[in-house]
């Protein structure tokens, strides 16, 4: 079927609109129905004579949009259609687009690097590497319960590697940097596990001991805020925890502290089991 046949609604990483358009030029030039409807709907009916030029990130994104769906698509393919946009920009066209989604009822198919993109804007997320598909669910699945390493990095979490022994009935995981970490399964050998930033800790002074906690000392290397949530970085762990927090600890980078965290939140997303030994295997 000829390209200008195809009931296909594409929008590029890089918008690919035409400069020497306006962008009623644009939105009209792969038009079915009213190009007034689609940049009404899309909130830029005011732009209608601009050059893309002259518009912001987010303006020609909704241009890019506009163009797509005035084609009346059977099938929208969206080719990481956040990635140019600033973060500020990038939050509000996020809902924007979430809505816009929400209202079409044709299947849409989105590439992103991004989870918080994938989350807020699909319904199944498949995390494809090296052209393999790794894990395939809801958004929520995929946190809950992550396949593998890549895809427990790939959805938030932080990833420590160790090694597992059974002692006394517990399971304790000795990490690369010699650190413990306690696990309810029972198993041994090489591991890896998943804990997410909003279930670790701060604190400047040591928990109370505990089985059911763990606790790893180290030095705050980096703190990000944004709005009320703050992320502080422990060596190699991350947690999310509030402003208020923040300012009650008084955390500052270089000071040392203790990221903690549940071990029946510590997620076991790699098991290479420990081997026996060659002579106590018994012949056929």
């Amino acid at each position: 079927m000829p390209p200008e046949r195809r009931r296909v609604g594409l929008v590029y990483q890089d918008y690919a609109l035409f400069p020497h358009m306006t962008v009623r030029q644009n939105v009209e030039y792969s038009r079915r129905g009213s190009a007034d409807a689609y940049l009404g709907r899309l909130g830029i009916a005011h732009l209608a004579n601009a050059r893309p030029g002259a518009l912001s990130g987010g303006e020609r994104q909704r241009v890019a949009l506009a163009r797509a769906l005035a084609r009346e698509p059977r099938v929208l393919l969206l080719d990481e259609p956040l990635s140019a946009l600033d973060a500020h920009t990038k939050v509000d066209v996020r809902g924007e687009l979430q809505q816009l989604l929400a209202e079409l009822a044709i299947p849409v198919l989105l590439v992103t690097h991004d989870f918080e993109d994938a989350a807020a804007l699909a319904q199944r997320v498949g995390v494809l590497v090296g052209g393999r598909l790794r894990q395939l669910g809801t958004p929520a699945d995929l946190v809950a319960g992550p396949a593998d390493p890549f895809v427990a990095s790939f959805t938030g979490a932080n990833v420590i590697y160790g090694r597992a022994a059974v002692d006394d009935g517990e399971t304790f995981v000795r990490t690369r940097d010699g650190t413990v970490v306690r696990i309810p399964e029972r198993l041994t050998g090489d591991v890896a596990l998943a804990v997410y930033p909003w279930e670790v800790t701060v604190s400047t002074t040591p928990p109370p001991e505990s089985s059911a906690l763990n606790s790893l000392p180290g030095t705050i290397r980096t703190i990000s805020e944004l709005g009320n949530r703050a992320r502080v970085t422990i060596d190699a762990i991350t947690a999310e925890i509030t402003t208020e927090s923040l300012r009650r600890l008084d955390l500052r980078v270089g000071q040392a502290a203790y990221a903690a965290f549940k071990a029946t939140g510590t997620r076991v997303v790699a098991h290479s089991p420990e081997q026996p030994d060659v002579a106590q295997i018994p012949p056929r």
